[in-house]
């Protein structure tokens, strides 16, 4: 059995041992600084960037350490070598991991200093929007450099990496061919970025469904659905498709209420009630109330009450007060304005049409239209015999 080399072993542990010791400390320092600076980081941004810094930190610094201790020790060149690929890999990942964290934590100053819980948030919601999507945009960016600049640090994808751009035209076309729902999601969120067909939180009709913008990300957007239900679409789909956004320039809207009344339905009082009622409520803008006939049929008439609200949400709740409210209105003080059906029933008395004479037909000339020719009268007179 081989005696043990100790003198090696000792020069080769104590570097890594001080460098792993070393590593720790400086770690759980670093991961007690950014616990101090996340509790104040609402209100400091020294302390936000400290945080954003200290958690990459905490692991590249030990990385660097063994790199160093490596480097001290008696190793073979490839052992050493090797070790140092490793942990330089290690490095490479934290910086990149460092550089997204820092892309998040401007995200997030400014998505805080544009708050959309506010009255009249169109503005913070474009920039919410904007800012969400280019973030993300480059985090991916940031990613896939670092593992990119990770992989290429081995010998044999590098060698790939060769032999692939020898036929880049036609690992190119196969490449774009196959990643085109890919690409296609990026650039339309670039797109979506600076044109915003759409924002955060815009009330918008997808494939006939009422709902709100709640999440923007580099390749789908969540539609939330009235009824909580929450809808996946592809950024692609719409820059490609036709949509309704009810709060593209503004949050303000117009709604209808229709009701089918009788002809005797006094519209000046209709009209009286419906500034009543939308002066006494408060989803009422104070913009639009109107009441007009707007269709006619042989049985009734149709009224359009127009009004106007702030945004979509009041704006449902107030068209149906009105219309609830005018129904109440019209079956307390006008009930004759409800619709009806009208018929004349003929009642049968036994021996009244015995009574009554059989009505002689109608002669020729009574029926006949005016301007028609009678060929009566152009037959010649009999003669007497």
């Amino acid at each position: 059995m081989p005696t043990p080399d100790w003198p090696q072993i000792t020069a080769i542990a104590w570097p890594i041992l001080a460098a792993l010791l070393l590593g720790l400390l400086v770690r759980q320092a670093l991961l007690g600084v950014a616990r101090r600076a996340r509790a104040k980081s609402q209100e400091s941004l020294a302390a936000r960037v400290v945080q954003v810094i200290a958690v990459p930190a905490a692991l590249a610094l030990p990385l660097l350490f063994l790199i160093l201790a490596v480097d001290a020790t008696p190793l073979s060149a490839e052992v050493a070598a090797r070790l140092r690929h490793w942990l330089g890999i290690g490095v490479v990942l934290c910086v990149t991991w460092l550089a997204v964290r820092a892309v998040g934590a401007l995200e997030a100053r400014i998505l805080r200093e544009h708050p959309v819980d506010i009255e009249d948030n169109l503005a913070a919601r474009r920039v919410q929007t904007q800012t969400r999507v280019i973030a993300r945009t480059i985090q991916g960016a940031i990613l896939l450099v670092g593992v990119a600049l990770a992989l290429m640090t081995f010998p044999a994808i590098r060698q790939v990496g060769t032999t692939l751009l020898a036929s880049a035209g036609i690992i190119g076309l196969v490449a774009g061919i196959a990643a085109k729902p890919v690409f296609g999601n990026l650039i339309a969120g670039l797109q979506i970025a600076l044109a915003q067909p759409i924002r955060l939180d815009d009330v918008v009709i997808v494939e006939g469904e009422w709902g709100r913008i709640e999440e923007l990300t580099s390749t789908y957007v969540v539609v939330r659905i009235w009824d909580e239900r929450r809808m996946v679409v592809p950024l692609q789909w719409f820059i490609e498709n036709p949509f309704q956004n009810w709060t593209r320039t503004s949050a303000q809207l117009l709604g209808t209420t229709f009701l089918w009344l009788d002809y005797r339905t006094p519209m000046a009082e209709v009209r009286a009630q419906l500034q009543r009622i939308c002066e006494e409520d408060p989803r009422w803008d104070g913009r639009v109330c109107v009441a007009q006939v707007t269709e006619t049929t042989e049985r009734s008439i149709e009224v359009r009450l127009l009004v106007s609200a702030r945004n979509s949400g009041d704006l449902f709740d107030l068209r149906c007060v009105v219309r609830e409210r005018m129904i109440d209105f019209l079956a307390q003080a006008h009930p004759q304005s409800l619709p009806r059906l009208r018929a004349d029933l003929a009642r049968e008395h036994h021996g009244a049409a015995a009574a009554t004479p059989a009505s002689a037909p109608p002669g020729h000339a009574e029926t006949m239209s005016p301007g028609a020719e009678d060929d009566a009268s152009q037959d010649p007179a009999p003669t007497a015999a």
